[in-house]
């Protein structure tokens, strides 16, 4: 496709030569909101021209920023922020909207003009709204289409939570939750997921505003969407608003053949539409005479109209109507979720407007002038806020201090950080499983009455008894705005579940949807930014199934929330289950997920101390790690617990200060090296039993054996790598803790590696310092068996290590 695509009509100021295609401003407000419009999408327009055409691009790579999807938004997206939003309403903005998002924060003071200059270039406004990157306050970050939406839904079900409890702090208000989609996102299926989770627990205060510019990224959408939306949504109880036609379309459909336009309008196929749309009124009028034109009243209504005119008729669509969009938005006055479906033109006001091929068309350098000339802005005043404007600019200036959504100029909130009452206690028993252990813990927890046992919130996709949450639920109940009956209590069936269902509970139960899991995780986890007030967020599933929800999950990281993720079971360990439950590359999504610190323990011991961690882990919030903090920890994270059902013997130990330290930054000794040391065994999570009976059996041929617990990969190498980046930046003596657990190890000794995932978690450990290594795992499916099989097959079990150090002491 072309740069540039070259219209018929480019979109010229229309003349009119009857009274009823003359827009009559219905307020002040609405003629401001007009001018404000017209000046966010030049600067949006601009924005994005200035980085692809002005700014130096060495790399010779096309910036991009879809000028065309920008523009269908702008009507929409200024009515909401220069009118209808107050300072506590909440939205996620349509990806490709971003320039729009951008404009109009500058506009308001709170974008510079040295990021928008930068935009999509390092340190600019990004390309897509981000809570993390981005300067000028946005609420929800977007990108991966869909998941904005979503979080929208659960973010009201956060709030839900909060209001039932009292707990929004004193001067937050309930706040409205907006999306701001286009409709091409309602072909991803985690919005359904999402929109059947939030009638199940009856959000409120959602609004959904689908931009129906009925073109995707490589076609057009089809014309039976309509019909559907309306019905799926009503189906779920939300109120559907349809922006259809803008008042001059309005007032037109009132005169001698009105009624004959409108049913042609209604009837044209939506290709056909954006093929007008582009051509321009030449093609609207040919089109219109050929096919109604014999009708009583349309040929004096287009003989009414040059074709400037005409065209600015045939595409005053709901969406780009200031007082149509104004009028719907400000006609809710309940908190009945509602979707608003604003009819639109891809490009509009652009010269590509309707053209299919405009996804990533940008305005040529002529095109831009035209532009600039109809906007009226001079050169060199590209980026004056009120350049070409019809209102004096102190009057604008006057409008932009009182609107309602910049009111208050920080709209994230600052919370305090919630301690543990006392130490967690490690569950005692001679054989557990960790998964065992997570369930005990939860529950001694829930007995206690301190401050952060109130703030933990759990949640998980209909597998709360077999992740081990019972007994949680069990004393904190589950969350519902309204109180229900547990009929087996009622009718005194005996059941180990007692879950009370009340304002009061601290679960949120979820049907099985990993997607939801996650996007609430976020909202909950953003709770103390959000709403004021923190929350503790746990969330359990199935290890295998963590690869459900990976987009939602690394959105939820992505837009720094902070949660507890609890996958178990894991790893072939599972057995009988068979190959379908089995996960093999968890422990490397742990590694390689940003914003999140994973662990897999063995023992309880191990558990308690890392979900110690774990808790002031979440709260914390430095700006920036200093270069000594090898781990980040100062900038806090979420936490992700790799956890089994299999029951192995526990140690006999009580950790002290120094062992717990190791244990939390990924690893420990079990039986140190010597300086005669040739071969050491190093295992991670429930292979320890394995690992231990194959130590025991060598050291009866190598004494000086050693025995490596590596409770976290991840942070053994994030501290490695922070070391590495540290030495580069003059801080010679930077030392991560794997290199000095690894220095202890002699030159010329072998590593043997042992894990129930893939063999490539531990495998790097090798080039740390050099050593050999021969990795053990998981590197296939599984099947259905004993652990012993299973073990032997993948060849993780005791003989299989025994051999692999005997390998290794015969290597040259």
């Amino acid at each position: 496709m072309s740069e540039s695509i070259e219209a018929s009509t480019p979109g010229a100021e229309a003349t009119t030569k009857l009274p009823i295609a003359t827009r009559q401003a219905s307020s002040d407000a609405v003629l401001m909101l007009e001018n404000l419009a017209r000046k966010v999408l030049w600067l949006a327009s601009w924005t994005i021209h200035n980085a692809n055409h002005l700014r130096d691009n060495p790399d010779g790579l096309k910036v991009g920023g879809h000028q065309a999807s920008c523009s269908s938004l702008v009507t929409v997206m200024c009515a909401l922020y220069f009118d209808v939003l107050r300072a506590h309403d909440r939205v996620a903005v349509k990806p490709h909207a971003s320039p729009v998002f951008h404009a109009i924060q500058y506009l308001l003071g709170n974008q510079s003009q040295e990021k928008l200059e930068a935009f999509r270039a390092m340190g600019g406004a990004q390309s897509y709204p981000s809570r993390t990157k981005d300067s000028d306050d946005v609420d929800f970050s977007t990108g991966s289409v869909g998941l904005g939406v979503a979080m929208t839904t659960f973010a009201s079900l956060a709030q839900d939570y909060l209001d039932a409890k009292n707990a929004l702090p004193p001067g937050v208000r309930r706040a409205r939750m907006v999306a701001l989609l286009g409709d091409a996102e309602l072909d991803e299926g985690n919005i359904y997921e999402a929109l059947l989770e939030g009638w199940k627990h009856k959000v409120r205060d959602v609004w959904w505003v689908v931009d129906y510019n009925r073109q995707s990224l490589d076609t057009v959408v089809t014309d039976r969407l309509f019909g559907r939306i309306n019905e799926l949504f009503e189906s779920m109880g939300w109120r559907v608003e349809t922006l259809k036609y803008g008042r001059r379309l309005q007032r037109a459909f009132k005169t001698l053949g009105g009624d004959a336009l409108r049913q042609w309008i209604d009837d044209c196929p939506n290709s056909l539409y954006c093929v007008l749309a582009f051509k321009g009124g030449a093609a609207w009028r040919e089109h219109l005479l050929k096919d109604i034109g014999n009708i009583a009243g349309i040929k004096q209504l287009l003989d009414g109209h040059d074709d400037a005119a005409l065209h600015v008729l045939m595409t005053d669509l709901g969406g780009h109507c200031m007082d149509t969009v104004l009028e719907a938005f400000h006609n809710v006055h309940d908190d009945q979720p509602t979707c608003f479906i604003a009819y639109t033109i891809k490009g509009h006001g652009l010269p590509f407007a309707g053209h299919k091929d405009n996804h990533a068309g940008l305005m040529s350098v002529e095109q831009m002038q035209a532009l600039r000339e109809r906007h009226r802005v001079p050169e060199g005043s590209e980026w004056a806020p009120f350049a070409g404007l019809d209102i004096p600019e102190p009057q604008i200036r006057q409008f932009l201090a009182e609107v309602p959504f910049a009111s208050a100029r920080n709209r994230r909130h600052q919370t305090s950080r919630v301690k543990l009452a006392q130490p967690i206690q490690v569950p005692r028993a001679k054989t557990m499983s960790t998964q065992e252990s997570f369930g005990r813990i939860l529950a001694s927890l829930a007995r206690d009455s301190g401050t952060l046992a109130d703030r933990i919130v759990t949640t998980s996709p209909d597998v709360t008894v077999s992740t081990n949450l019972g007994g949680w639920v069990n004393r904190r109940g589950i969350f519902d705005r309204t109180a229900m009956v547990d009929r087996f209590t009622d009718e005194d069936v005996v059941s180990f579940q007692k879950w009370d269902i009340s304002p009061n509970g601290q679960h949120i139960e979820l049907g099985i949807a990993e997607n939801n899991l996650f996007i609430l995780l976020a909202a909950l986890g953003l709770s103390h930014s959000l709403f004021g007030q923190r929350l503790i967020p746990i969330g359990t599933l199935y290890d295998p199934f963590i690869q459900r929800g990976l987009d939602a999950l690394n959105y939820a990281c992505y837009q720094d929330a902070r949660f507890i993720v609890v996958a178990t079971p894991s790893g072939i360990s599972l057995a009988p289950e068979g190959g379908a439950h089995q996960s093999i590359s968890t422990p490397l999504i742990g590694i390689g997920q940003a914003g999140l610190d994973s662990f897999e323990p063995a023992y309880s011991d191990e558990l308690a101390a890392i979900m110690t961690f774990a808790f002031a882990h979440l709260q914390r919030d430095a700006a920036a790690a200093a270069a000594h903090d090898l781990l980040s920890d100062a900038k806090g994270g979420s936490v992700y617990l790799r956890l089994s059902t299999r029951s192995i013997v526990q140690p006999e130990r009580e950790l002290d200060e120094a062992l717990t330290a190791q244990i939390i930054d990924g690893g420990y000794w079990v039986v140190p090296p010597t300086a005669q040391t040739s071969i050491a065994v190093v295992y991670q999570g429930v292979v320890a039993p394995q690992a231990l009976e194959a130590h025991a059996a060598i050291i009866e041929d190598i004494p000086d054996a050693a025995l490596l617990a590596v409770t976290s990969a991840d942070r053994l190498a994030k501290g490695w790598h922070g070391a590495e980046r540290a030495r580069r930046m003059g801080l010679r003596n930077a030392k991560a803790h794997v290199e000095t657990l690894l220095g202890a190890l002699p030159q010329g000794a072998g590593i043997i590696s042992v894990i129930d995932a893939h063999p490539q978690t531990l495998s790097w450990l090798g080039s740390v310092r050099g050593h050999r290594v021969r990795a053990l795992g998981v590197e296939d499916f599984g099947q259905s068996g004993s652990i012993n099989d299973l073990y032997r097959y993948h060849q993780i079990d005791t003989q299989s290590i025994i051999d692999a150090c005997a390998a290794a002491c015969l290597d040259p």
